[in-house]
């Protein structure tokens, strides 16, 4: 049970709280995205990091919009897609897919963590279900808009962007969505990590972008705003609170 307001207790830990984090923060805008600036961020805080070429992501981008299945274009957002899309879309609906599950499965040297300290961020996983929300981006603007999209999420081609079907709460299947699924045989997968490991990095590391932490609790946020909290993620951000409040202790 959370307490009055409904809200959780770790709803306003934001790294403001953290001033010993010596590092300006970006706000990842569509402007910072169509400028170069997330590769102009990874080649001067990662840059044994290896980057997807334009021509590579084009390439992947071409070979995804070639797999499209009749229908609309849905775009499947489960993590800062829900609360940061930087994409412009015309209809935006709860959603479900299948086979996959959210979890923080993908190693970051960059934007939420660093070479010396790296955090985590989230990738679709084999097995269960994600509740999440499924985006609709007209034709019109559909490879406007996924080119920025694949600018930000395939930076690294850490992702497997696939077409799966969505389902709406009474389990009716409404269309396709393109889904950025973790590829296991990356080297930023970070499946298989101990929870208190999982704990630790998200408690503690901080890139260009933001914190781990905050990541974790903007999409906490954005789920219970839509009406489909995440238990797991609830329980896990309490868990990440706990630990830097502890951090923040030891340290005054």
């Amino acid at each position: 049970m959370h307490p009055a307001g409904g809200r959780p207790p770790w709803h306003w830990r934001s790294s403001c709280l953290y001033p010993r984090i010596a590092m300006k923060i970006q706000q990842l805008t569509r402007e910072l995205i169509e400028s170069g600036g997330i590769d102009a961020i990874a080649a001067r805080d990662a840059p044994a990091l290896r980057v997807l070429t334009d021509a590579e992501r084009a390439a992947s981008l071409r070979a995804t919009l070639d797999a499209r299945p009749d229908g609309d274009a849905w775009l499947f957002a489960y993590g800062s897609l829900i609360w940061n899309p930087t994409v412009h879309a015309q209809e935006h609906r709860t959603a479900r897919i299948e086979g996959w599950h959210r979890a923080f499965c993908l190693t970051t040297v960059l934007g939420r963590g660093t070479t010396d300290n790296p955090g985590l961020t989230l990738g679709l996983d084999e097995g269960g279900v994600c509740h999440g929300v499924a985006l609709r981006i007209d034709d019109a603007i559909l490879e406007r808009e996924l080119s920025i999209l694949w600018r930000r999420e395939m930076l690294s081609g850490a992702y497997v962007p696939r077409w799966l079907d969505v389902f709406d709460a009474d389990g009716a299947r409404f269309g396709s969505a393109i889904s950025f699924t973790i590829d296991r045989a990356s080297c930023q997968y970070a499946g298989r990590l101990p929870r208190a490991e999982i704990i630790h990095r998200l408690a503690n590391a901080s890139g260009a972008i933001g914190s781990a932490a905050d990541y974790l609790f903007q999409t906490c946020e954005g789920l219970r705003a839509l009406g489909i909290p995440d238990p797991v993620l609830e329980a896990l951000a309490e868990e990440v609170a706990a630990a830097r409040d502890e951090k923040l202790a030891r340290e005054e």
